[in-house]
């Protein structure tokens, strides 16, 4: 007997942004004082379980989309400190968001890309879902980054930095 396997899909944004990478992953990494400053409004309730800094941290939030409130619970890990950072959905969905932080021609300018991967569903159902799914989140990656732009670029932005784990 043979089993399909699930098929996946990838929603993503990329921006290269006027701020120095490590401040920008130390923004992005400190779930205490830094991501709450970049999520867009569509994220509620942004609760830090456990951990806070980088890779261990479990972290809950709600994000309401075309009216409907989902919950999500994701746990942290870091597969390359400084550059990468992955939040694996651990409520429900199987969503993985991956923040991938690059240096850009100038010391003071990173290139940052959101991505999402995401189980498609199969049929019809699934083939609107992952075009609406498109048309939702990039606007809101689009937005996130902006955030991300000026949080990073705030000296005062972040208490503590990603890589002065305790």
């Amino acid at each position: 007997m043979t089993t399909a396997r699930n098929a996946t899909y990838v929603v993503s944004a990329s921006q290269r942004l006027n701020a120095q990478p490590r401040r920008v992953y130390d923004t992005i990494a400190n779930y205490h004082t830094g991501h709450p400053r970049i999520v867009p409004k569509q994220f509620r309730n942004l609760i830090v379980e456990k951990g806070g800094i980088g890779a261990g941290t479990v972290i809950r939030f709600e994000v309401t989309v075309l009216g409907r409130t989902t919950a999500f619970r994701a746990e942290v890990t870091e597969p390359e400190p400084g550059r990468v950072l992955v939040e694996k959905n651990i409520l429900g969905s199987d969503s993985v968001t991956t923040f991938i932080v690059e240096p850009g021609t100038r010391a003071d300018e990173s290139v940052v890309t959101i991505q999402t991967e995401m189980t498609k569903r199969p049929g019809l159902g699934g083939a609107i879902e992952k075009f609406l799914t498109g048309r939702v989140l990039r606007p809101m990656y689009a937005e996130e980054l902006r955030l991300l732009e000026a949080a990073a670029a705030d000296p005062h932005g972040t208490a503590a930095s990603a890589t002065a784990r305790a």
